[in-house]
């Protein structure tokens, strides 16, 4: 395995990050998943758009996007396979322990794993613990996935492969790594990012392809919801049949069936939609 840091590709052995590197440390970091097929990334651009932005809510340098699309390519090349989950990483860098950033500059790895496409269905549970809306890290793709790790071991706990949370103010916001769509009377609504949600790549193309609106929604909705599903670069459109205890349909409902189609469509005619 060839791995990507800071300038060169590297052996995965010999890829070494500082022990005081503050994405260790203090999660002190932005990140970006990306779905590669056959040596291809999929919405490139917008992942490092995006990762430009998290980088800049958090206060870091803004990264060489030209150097991590050289990275990005690089391991692609280097790593042959079918489908896999093309992780960019950038943090703050070598630093003193404690919240206080060094001046080393930031570290830069892309790196590759193989992955397998994800069940048409799934199960999904709502956790007691909130996203905060108004925190310094709302809306942005940050290292510090303390929260979600929690949260997720909580749905692997109940067969379950995603937790949903509410805001402060008991809206519906987002899952642990995923955007939710519900369909309510034939329409289909996702929260606003004002929610507090991660501005998903797959949230947005969904939301342009398949023409959803953007809703505040009370987290209750998931009771009483016709179709429940997730989106994620590695979830492309994903249904829930079973939210907590209550059971939904046995597969995808006609509404999110549409919506895989599109997506499954339009994803396949622009590799890079803008």
């Amino acid at each position: 395995m060839r791995i990507w840091l800071d300038g060169s590709l590297r052996n995965a052995e010999d890829a070494r990050v500082s022990v005081f590197d503050h994405g260790l440390t203090v999660g002190d970091g932005v990140f970006e998943t990306v779905k590669a097929a056959h040596g291809r990334a999929f919405a490139l651009t917008r992942h490092l758009e995006r990762l430009a932005t998290s980088a800049r809510g958090l206060g870091l340098p803004a990264p060489d996007l030209d150097e991590v699309r050289r990275g990005c390519e690089a391991v692609l090349d280097a790593n042959p396979m079918p489908l896999g989950r093309l992780r960019i990483t950038y943090t703050g860098g070598e630093s003193p322990l404690g919240s206080d950033r060094g001046d080393a500059g930031p570290t830069l790895v892309v790196a590759l794993s193989a992955t397998t496409r994800r069940p048409e269905t799934t199960a999904a549970v709502t956790v007691p613990w909130t996203r905060n809306e108004r925190g310094a890290l709302a809306g942005l793709k940050t290292t510090s996935y303390g929260e979600n790790v929690v949260a997720l071991a909580r749905a692997h706990e109940q067969g379950a492969t995603e937790a949903l949370f509410a805001n402060t103010v008991g809206a519906l916001c987002e899952g642990t790594g995923s955007n939710v769509f519900v369909v309510l009377d034939g329409e289909l609504h996702t929260p606003p990012l004002s929610s507090g949600c991660l501005a998903g790549i797959t949230r947005a193309l969904t939301i342009a392809w398949a023409g959803a609106k953007e809703t505040d929604l009370p987290l209750d909705v998931l009771e009483r919801a016709d179709e429940i599903f997730l989106t994620s670069t590695l979830r492309d459109v994903q249904a829930v049949t079973r939210i907590d205890g209550r059971q939904l349909t046995a597969g995808p409902g006609p509404v999110t069936a549409e919506a895989m189609r599109i997506f499954d469509e339009q994803s396949a005619a622009d590799v890079d939609p803008r």
